[in-house]
């Protein structure tokens, strides 16, 4: 039975959210595990990764300041804003001139025009983007940093837990409890938006995890440490091979 009117209004409009990109959103997370998973081990995967969304998050923070005034910036909580972190991890990773020579890739300058039309005409729908993309920080973020720094003991890296991962790390700020408060405040603003903005942002929240895909697919050396570990496997199980057929012939 199809529910009725009165009780989808009852829906949390960030349940309605997480429902409307259930698929993509699933979609996303394959294609981040499958090129970002392999930064587990490899730092420079990693920055890569890290970069090609700082200029997001860093515009978006940009415009959480002059929307502040707005229904954006009920979504703007303290404890939640990371540029300066990437800024520490891409430092760590890369050199402390990587600014001087960081230019987005093209596909990070279509994600930020795409941001930048939405400010100009329809800013309401930045909170799609807001909301999914910190949120995804401090939920799937947590895992790959949690997974980051076993791997990175189990090959005697010696870092601390906060090297290299500020981006994941909230100092006194429970992630429980930001969660909590990004999604109340994601909430309480949609009631305040009339039936049409509401679903525009559920449409455009698609767009957020599409556009993600676009440039993590970008992520440079992915693919050639994947290559690299397959080889060695490869190599590894011909001297099994090798030594089994020289014992026991």
């Amino acid at each position: 039975m199809a529910p009725k009117a009165e009780e989808i209004v009852d829906i949390p409009f960030t349940k309605q959210m997480r429902k409307a990109t259930r698929d993509v959103h699933g979609i996303s997370d394959a294609l981040i595990n499958a090129k970002l998973g392999i930064a587990l081990s490899d730092n420079g995967v990693w920055a890569e990764g890290l970069l090609v969304f700082y200029d997001v998050f860093a515009w978006l923070e940009g415009a959480l300041d002059r929307l502040g005034a707005s229904l954006v910036g009920e979504l703007d909580i303290e404890g939640m804003r990371r540029r300066d972190a990437f800024e520490a991890d891409l430092t760590f990773y890369l050199g402390a001139d990587w600014q001087g020579t960081h230019v987005p890739r093209p596909a990070v300058r279509r994600y930020l025009e795409h941001l930048e039309q939405l400010e100009r005409e329809e800013p309401h729908l930045l909170m799609a983007y807001v909301y999914h993309l910190y949120m995804g920080l401090l939920s799937g973020g947590q895992v790959l940093r949690r997974k980051r720094q076993l791997v990175g003991r189990l090959l005697g890296r010696g870092e601390s837990d906060e090297a290299g991962n500020a981006v994941t790390y909230y100092g006194q700020h429970k992630i429980g409890h930001l969660k909590r408060q990004l999604a109340a405040a994601m909430d309480h603003a949609a009631q305040l938006l009339d039936d049409v903005t509401r679903e525009r942002v559920v449409e455009e929240s698609k767009q957020v995890f599409l556009r993600n895909n676009e440039i993590v697919a970008t992520v440079r050396g992915a693919n050639e440490v994947l290559l690299r570990k397959l080889r060695n496997a490869v190599i590894v199980v011909v001297i099994i091979v090798l030594l089994y057929w020289m014992l026991f012939r």
